[in-house]
């Protein structure tokens, strides 16, 4: 029988994890697992957590940001990592095809079927989503500093950042030499297709190609938000002649002023100059069966 343990994030998504828990009780399949379940109580502690667990299997249960710290936990330690999507994004475990709805995700878990997929670094800093400098970060920062949750919130502080966001002038080296320079409103960073909820901003993007994709958005005028808010909801937004993009399995990004970045939607204050690169196949997952040739 194998350990599984369930590190939960009880405020994440402004959501009751109640039902979760329900669902883990009722459908969690005993013959399989024996389990065990953990709460965290302030941040950084799910990948304390996830560390010590002796555990053939940690879940994640939370956001984006609960499921980036179990995973820098496991990468290279052998246990599985396992998701109960229910953040404001859950952008790594849509990617995935992990349901959002609490007894499917258990589903998954009971399936027990293990892929490896590739981690991300950003200076040194594991993330398995995205990463990104600009506007979004800036609205990251906003949304982690706000007391309200939800995409309706997330969508409302992007709205405020963009009518002041100047853009910043970037370069971008690939491990092949190749350099690009200019104006961008933002740069992401994609590991996985997309910041979450669907919004695939790397539609190309693979979690075991062992490659990173870079994306450039340069200016754009406030009438074509939404053309190009419907291009990244339907997998098109690389159409958009404002987007650029670089693959590769590591880069060199400057930019001209320090302000805001983020890893997986985790923002911090950063500065001009990172190196990002890519581990291939360095995280175990549990995912769907029928995702197993579409990662």
């Amino acid at each position: 029988m194998k350990k599984i343990c369930f590190i939960v994030n009880p405020i994440s998504g402004g959501k009751d994890k109640s039902g979760i828990l329900a669902a883990v009780e009722k459908h969690l399949d005993g013959s399989l697992y024996e389990p065990r379940v953990v709460f965290t109580e302030r941040e950084g502690q799910a990948q304390d957590l996830a560390r010590e667990a002796e555990a053939d299997v940690v879940v994640a249960v939370g956001g984006d940001g609960t499921v980036s710290e179990v995973a820098r936990a496991l990468v290279g330690s052998g246990k599985a990592l396992g998701i109960i999507p229910c953040g404001s994004g859950d952008g790594l475990a849509l990617h995935l095809g992990i349901s959002r709805t609490p007894w499917k995700a258990v589903k998954t878990l009971n399936e027990d079927c293990e892929a490896l997929i590739d981690a991300a670094t950003l200076d040194g800093k594991y993330f398995f989503c995205t990463a990104g400098m600009g506007l979004d970060a800036d609205v990251s920062l906003d949304f982690a500093r706000s007391t309200e949750r939800g995409l309706g919130r997330y969508i409302s502080l992007a709205w405020e950042e963009w009518k002041n966001h100047p853009g910043d002038i970037y370069t971008i080296k690939g491990a092949d030499g190749e350099t690009w320079q200019g104006k961008a409103v933002f740069v992401t960073v994609a590991n996985a297709n997309q910041w979450g909820n669907q919004a695939r901003i790397a539609p190309m993007a693979s979690l075991q190609d062992g490659l990173l994709d870079i994306i450039v958005v340069r200016p754009f005028s406030t009438v074509e938000i939404p053309d190009l808010a419907a291009r990244l909801m339907t997998g098109l937004a690389p159409t958009s002649r404002h987007f650029l993009h670089f693959s590769g399995p590591s880069f060199h990004i400057s930019r001209s002023h320090a302000g805001a970045i983020h890893y997986d939607g985790d923002p911090f204050q950063g500065g001009t100059d990172f190196e990002l690169s890519v581990l291939p196949g360095a995280l175990k997952v549990l995912v769907p069966p029928s995702r197993l040739n579409k990662l």
